[in-house]
């Protein structure tokens, strides 16, 4: 419930402080008088978009700020959601709107974007105008309010979940197929890329050991000849080195007795001896072990000549690079191989999720029908009783082809002003007025099922006058009951009559031009105003007692 609105250099409004009470209020003025702009205002605060130009002149920016007492829209989890600080006796939403254009969103004191002041704002204020009768033809619309009446917000809820995830499942497998599909057409050239590599069974440090064996091998002959000279040089038959080392130690150690030195030099060379002893031998079986064989050479050669090609061939630089090709290569394989698993395994999950779907949406049909029945013999009374005698109502179904986040159903509004015409979509053969009374008549009953934010006729009984202004007027006044907040902007003093508060709109002039203001009327200047409707500017006596008696008929 909208319990104070507060404008400050909007359009032609300087300053406008309000307050609301809940039933029935109405909103007058004389034409051109701003209740247009109020009815702006209230929209820029939902979230509705605006420009520049709706800043009065002279001003730096506009303010609109509204507070609501939403203890009965069960909002806490929206609040929750999105961070924001709940209270539910008052809520304060606050819009500003720079003279550049840059806007600016509050949630209680809170910096919100427009999208979520948007969401919020259409929780809380409902305004009905002939431009919201439009949504009369949509059938997202119509299809919504045999749910209301069918109280499905829970079946839709759970279905609503079912088919996000069958949806998210359905995708994935269409992408599965399509990914397998491509994959699938190089799965020969794939599985022969990865033979060739896996049968090569190349191994980590392989590359480094070739290169050295072949190396060796190349240059055996060198090698053998500097290893044989060696081991010559340091022991052979004549007078090798190890011999003349082994003379010299024991020719120190003969002397050793008489040259204390000799002992230390003796030593030295003892170690040397061994030392060179334990070269000559290791000289000797790495010439006993080295030969040459070109037989080994070539394949040597040869396994290195297939590393080198199938590093060019797939662009690596080691033995780490190609096998990391082959893991990917695998990897790939693999993927065809379970793809079929993958596929089969999301099929079943589909097909599962559409025997659940099918059942809630069979459950979700057979309660909109039934609620569909309950409306047409609802709306049609209500529309006979605002002056529609012969008028006709039904709700025609149809079945989608597949499932929508709603379900299968099709709903669409049938109307018939009279009883020679054929049934027809609503929004085809409906005139405005008559569109105006099957919406007004639609809020009525829905305001019984479900709590309705506070809602805003905008001269919804232009058209009509007398008996049937009064039952409009009534419908109106009976909605404002247990505690809703129903506002009617209207020019037929029936209606004005009904209000339980008056608020009227005027223009005042001043130095800084002209100011749009309201106020909330007394008894007796209500008396005057819906007087005034009556007769005009020539207010006559019989006006005034008609006001009279048209507020104490209320």
């Amino acid at each position: 419930m909208l319990t104070s609105l507060h404008i400050k250099n909007y359009a032609l409004i300087e300053k406008l402080d309000v307050d609301f009470s809940s039933g029935f209020s109405v909103i007058t003025g004389e034409t051109g008088t701003g209740k247009s702009v109020l009815l702006g205002a209230m929209s820029m605060l939902m979230g509705e978009r605006s420009d520049a130009k709706h800043v009065r002149e002279g001003a730096d920016k506009c303010i609109i700020e509204g507070c609501f007492d939403i203890s009965s829209l069960s909002l806490e989890s929206f609040f929750e959601e999105n961070e924001l600080e709940y209270d539910a006796a008052e809520c304060i939403i606050r819009r500003e709107l720079s003279a550049t254009g840059r806007g600016r969103f509050f949630v209680n004191d809170s910096p919100v974007s427009a999208a979520l002041l948007k969401e919020l704002g259409g929780k809380l204020i409902d305004i009905h105008s002939q431009h919201k009768n439009l949504l009369l033809g949509n059938k997202n619309y119509q299809l919504n309010v045999l749910d209301v009446l069918a109280g499905n917000s829970t079946l839709l809820a759970d279905y609503g979940t079912l088919f996000r995830s069958y949806e998210s499942n359905r995708k994935e497998l269409l992408r599965a197929r399509k990914e397998l599909e491509a994959v699938r057409s190089d799965e020969e050239w794939l599985r022969f890329q990865l033979e060739e590599i896996e049968s090569a069974a190349f191994s980590e440090g392989e590359q480094e050991e070739l290169e050295q064996e072949a190396l060796q091998l190349a240059h055996a002959e060198d090698i053998q000849a500097a290893l044989y000279n060696a081991v010559t040089l340091l022991d052979n038959d004549e007078k090798s080195m190890l011999q003349s080392l082994r003379e010299a130690v024991s020719s120190m150690e003969k002397i050793s007795r008489h040259y204390p030195a000799a002992d230390a030099l003796a030593e030295r060379m003892e170690s040397n001896y061994l030392e060179l002893k334990d070269c000559c031998e290791e000289l000797r079986r790495k010439l006993d072990g080295n030969s040459f064989s070109p037989a080994r050479l070539e394949q040597v050669e040869s396994r290195l000549t297939l590393m080198y090609d199938l590093f060019k061939k797939h662009r690596v630089a080691d033995i780490a690079g190609l096998l990391a090709v082959a893991a990917d290569y695998r990897a790939r394989v693999e993927q065809i191989t379970g793809g079929d698993d993958r596929i089969e395994a999301l099929e079943k999950e589909c097909a599962r999720q559409r025997d659940e779907l099918d059942a809630l949406c069979e459950k979700l049909t057979e309660q909109r029908r039934a609620s569909a029945l309950a409306l047409q013999e609802k709306i049609t009374s209500i529309l006979v009783s605002l002056g529609m005698p012969m008028i006709r109502f039904e709700v025609d179904f149809a079945v989608a082809d597949d499932f929508t986040p709603t379900g299968r159903d099709i709903a669409g509004f049938l109307f018939s002003a009279n009883s020679i015409s054929p049934l027809q979509p609503l929004a085809d053969v409906a005139s405005g007025g008559e569109m105006a009374r099957v919406m007004l008549a639609l809020k009525s009953i829905i305001a019984e099922y479900v709590a309705m934010p506070t809602l805003i006729f905008d001269e919804i009984d232009t058209g009509v006058s007398g008996v049937l202004a009064e039952r409009m007027g009534k419908l109106m006044q009976q909605m404002g009951g247990l505690k809703r907040q129903v506002i009617s902007i209207t020019h037929l003093p029936q209606v004005a009559a009904l209000g339980g508060e008056h608020y009227k709109v005027y223009k005042e002039e001043g130095e800084g031009g002209t100011r749009t203001k309201i106020v909330s009327l007394s008894t007796d200047e209500r008396v005057k105003e819906i007087a005034q409707m009556i007769s005009g500017e020539q207010m006559t006596d019989s006006a005034l007692d008609a006001a009279r008696n048209l507020l104490m008929q209320k």
